[in-house]
């Protein structure tokens, strides 16, 4: 055998969405259904090209002025000041004061690598805390940053399937100051289940005793409610409760541009002359890691943020798909009652966003795959978004029986 210098190398951790899907494609069944990739689907199980960003394509082809030419380090100026507005509210003062920095980033993910990768390197920020439960990339991707320890704060109650307050409240009242705690936005992924303004309150509370450093993600701004400007009110409650922080923003649900990696970091200071150098050590780390960003995809949310006839049929959109997750959340909870399935269902409907954390033990989550083929991660996140009115029927029987059937 030809001996390698990759040869001492092992197997890497398995990740379990990809694995999942390949396993789904391999799988013959007919009636299978895969609700672990967190995608938009259609009634007919179809990804959906959102008619304002078809058009907004068009409009970009067919103008001559569009070039191909790189951008700035931090990306295009005009999608930045976008997204930050989108966040923070077009009358935000920190926006006025000249306090914040836009960088646009390689998708949601990318602006919380490099906004780690800036708390660790620029502010020696070393401890990360996280949601339990959390979407397993935040850890990755905050390790692999180089912070040297993460922690997780209670966050669900799995048997009451409600947000445990006490505990995360206890958690964050012990946490090490000066740590860093990712905070989802809205539309909690995995639990689709948000704090209520008087918690959000508590939690800002508690961050400020213990010198915390807030780093939200909002990767369904739109989608939990509806309302752009609501989904968006924690972070801006944050801001002026004068908070300095970090916001990662991804479009791809909401703009359903998975594939084209269009996110941005805002980033928040009460200070105005540190921008520049905050600018200055952005630039660095974006140079070592990706140069620039890519420009279709940020144009195109450019472009529809800025124009209030595109910006009015974006929310147009953002609602059908919104309104489509809800009618499937309630499709699923009244065929489970119909069935008189054993347990409450309700957190089905109470729970928002694309994901559902169904409930179910890990033992019953295997049964439901390996008996009737509907597939969801092992913690029984299931994407909302990919029931439709033609596997309903199929994905409620199979929880039922597998409510009857299998140890949990």
């Amino acid at each position: 055998m030809t001996s390698s210098v990759f040869s001492s190398i092992e197997p890497g951790i398995p990740n379990e969405i990809f694995a999942l899907h390949e396993e789904f494609c391999n799988d013959p069944y007919k009636k299978k259904v895969d609700l672990v990739k967190g995608a938009y689907r259609t009634d007919e199980g179809k990804p959906w090209v959102l008619p304002v960003v078809r058009k907004t394509e068009i409009i970009l082809a067919n103008d001559e002025n569009t070039f191909h030419e790189s951008e700035h380090f931090l990306g295009s100026s005009e999608f930045t000041y976008a997204a930050t507005s989108l966040l923070l509210g077009e009358n935000s003062v920190a926006i006025q004061d000249k306090r914040t920095l836009g960088v646009q980033t390689l998708g949601g993910t990318g602006a919380l690598s490099i906004g780690a990768q800036f708390l660790k390197k620029c502010l020696g920020r070393s401890h990360f805390y996280l949601s339990d439960p959390h979407w397993k990339a935040y850890e990755i991707i905050i390790m692999q940053a180089g912070f040297e320890k993460s922690s997780c704060y209670r966050y669900w109650n799995a048997e009451k399937q409600y947000i445990d307050m006490d505990g995360l409240s206890e958690d964050l009242s012990k946490a090490e100051p000066n740590s860093v705690v990712l905070l989802q936005a809205c539309a909690h992924n995995p639990t689709g289940c948000d704090p209520t303004p008087e918690q959000w309150a508590k939690i800002a509370s508690l961050m400020k005793k213990n010198r915390l450093f807030p780093f939200f993600d909002i990767a369904y701004q739109g989608l939990a409610s509806g309302d752009m400007d609501k989904d968006a009110e924690t972070v801006r409650y944050f801001v002026d409760q004068g908070f300095e922080l970090m916001c990662a923003q991804s479009f791809s649900k909401n703009f359903g541009l998975y594939g084209e990696r269009v996110g941005s970091l805002t980033i928040v200071s009460n200070c105005a002359h540190t921008m520049p150098h905050i600018a200055s050590k952005m630039i660095n780390i974006a140079e070592g890691n990706y140069l620039v960003p890519p420009l279709h995809g940020s144009r195109i949310v450019a472009s529809v943020l800025k124009k209030p006839a595109l910006f009015q049929e974006w929310q147009s959109c953002v609602k059908t798909m919104l309104n489509r997750i809800i009618a499937m959340r309630s499709g699923l909870k009244k065929r489970l009652e119909a069935l008189k399935t054993p347990g409450s269902w309700d957190h089905i409907t109470s729970q928002r966003g694309m994901f559902c954390l169904i409930g179910l033990a890990p033992a019953q989550i295997e049964y439901l795959r390996k008996k009737h083929h509907v597939y969801t991660l092992e913690n029984g996140r299931m994407n909302v978004a990919a029931l439709t009115p033609s596997n309903l029927d199929h994905v409620a029987w199979s929880i039922h029986d597998t409510v009857l059937n299998a140890k949990g």
